[in-house]
């Protein structure tokens, strides 16, 4: 049935033979004349923390704290090294765009040999990156900065449970990472730090459980259960958003061609919607003249956490609010309420970090003269359009496999009570959500008693 979705969706899953072969040529370790000009820091104390069926491993993070002062370090997998452009490799991501991670499978956007191998911050293993270097105050705002080619080692690949059971105390998983846990605590702290940050200039933060679906080995659904967001999650997700705003807002303020990632204000008449909505409930927000600011749906946000309304609010919130997409001109991303923001952490998954890489590297290395611009700015609409186009695609065959193995689950279920939160009403009829996050139709023509 998945592979009905993939077919259907047209994802392509094989690579083409020179795709491989490309592939299969790329060194499984670092080339002596690859460390040239790069910043060492393989003495710098790093891990990579990810969930435990992970195998592409594209972000490594450090941090050390001098007084008041945190160094934040996000290295990213330099996997334009090895992607060259316009090489079967690159026409091939670029087709792509994305990797698709469905309920079984994920179809990748490079062959294994490269997003499990060379490029895979792998620990105890040379691997090359670029390195956003960041110093931050105990305010949590990013002062002095560097973006450099560098050479990392990481110490330790980690898991999201357990980073959540060191950060909670656990004894035994702290002996086990004695030289790790101090600065994981360190890590959390500075998480913190930089979510209140955000937190203050208005940033919407939807806490929305994304279903986990386990199968079986023949592809039958066991369970079916919300993704738990815990402190190690987030302190991924913190970090990532600090590298991707550093680099965007230092590529604006040079005037390069560059990807953005953007996120239009929300459409007044859906907000005005909304509105209308929640003052049966009893709450407000406020609309300027014909435009929002984010933090006035964060502050909804708040005051809604935690009441039995909560998870239709916050559902109706998303859905008046417009999708992020990909562009060449910086236009602000409403939803983290900042000016500038990109996709730089995870170009093993996602073509435009890629593309991005490559600019950020012709400009270290003093290539971004008068022709690479204007072949860039006469590549990268293309790119934004297809890129964002491609990320739909992916989307979408994700939310019609998990719908399908939701089917699957409840099929089973057929004549069991449950109980749910009404999660949205139309016409003809309204939509109930379960705590496992499966959704379905309560038809009018069902109501026999109202």
């Amino acid at each position: 049935d998945i592979q009905a979705v993939v077919d259907a969706y047209q994802i392509p899953e094989e690579f083409p033979a020179r795709v491989i072969t490309q592939a299969e040529k790329c060194p499984e370790e670092v080339i002596p004349n690859d460390y040239n000009g790069r910043l060492d820091l393989k003495s710098w104390q790093m891990v990579t923390i990810d969930g435990e069926d992970a195998k592409d491993l594209d972000d490594a993070v450090s941090v050390t704290k001098a007084g008041d002062t945190w160094t934040l370090g996000v290295h990213i997998a330099d996997v334009s090294n090895y992607v060259q452009e316009n090489s079967a490799l690159d026409w091939e991501a670029k087709e792509r765009g994305t990797s698709v991670y469905l309920p079984d499978r994920v179809i990748p956007m490079l062959p294994k040999e490269l997003s499990n191998g060379c490029c895979s911050l792998n620990a105890g293993e040379d691997r090359l990156a670029l390195s956003c270097l960041m110093e931050v105050d105990k305010g949590g705002t990013i002062g002095n900065y560097e973006i450099v080619e560098s050479v990392i080692r990481v110490d330790k690949r980690m898991s999201y449970t357990q980073v959540q059971k060191i950060l909670d105390g656990d004894e035994a998983l702290w002996e086990a990472y004695c030289d790790e846990a101090p600065m994981l605590t360190e890590m959390a702290k500075l998480s913190k730090v930089l979510r209140q940050k955000r937190k203050e200039r208005g940033a919407v933060d939807f806490d929305f459980p994304e279903s986990k679906i386990e199968l079986d080995e023949n592809g039958e659904p066991l369970s079916i259960h919300p993704h738990e967001r815990n402190d190690a999650t987030k302190l991924i997700e913190d970090f990532m958003l600090a590298a991707n705003e550093t680099v965007a807002q230092d590529y604006f303020w040079q005037e390069l061609p560059f990807v953005y990632r953007t996120h239009d204000n929300p459409d007044t008449e859906k907000i005005k919607k909304l509105g209308t909505f929640i003052n049966n409930f009893g709450y407000t927000i406020h609309i300027g003249q014909d435009e929002i600011h984010p933090k006035e749906l964060q502050k909804l946000l708040m005051k809604i956490d935690g009441t039995p309304e909560e998870a239709l609010i916050s559902r109706l919130t998303l859905r008046s609010m417009k999708q992020a997409k990909y562009t060449t001109v910086s236009t602000g991303h409403f939803g983290l309420a900042t000016n500038y923001y990109c996709h730089f952490t995870s170009p093993i998954r996602r073509y435009p970090d890629l593309q991005i890489h490559r600019i950020i590297k012709d400009n270290l290395r003093g290539r971004m003269n008068q022709k690479r611009i204007e072949h860039y700015d006469s590549i990268l609409p293309e790119v934004a359009k297809h890129s964002s186009e491609m990320e739909r695609r992916a989307d979408e065959a994700e939310r019609e496999t998990d719908k399908l193995k939701k089917v699957e689950y409840m099929e089973e279920r057929i004549g069991q009570v449950f109980e749910g939160v009404i999660s949205g009403v139309q016409e003809w009829g309204f939509y109930v959500e379960l705590p496992n996050t499966v959704e379905g139709l309560v038809h009018v023509t069902s109501l026999t008693d109202d």
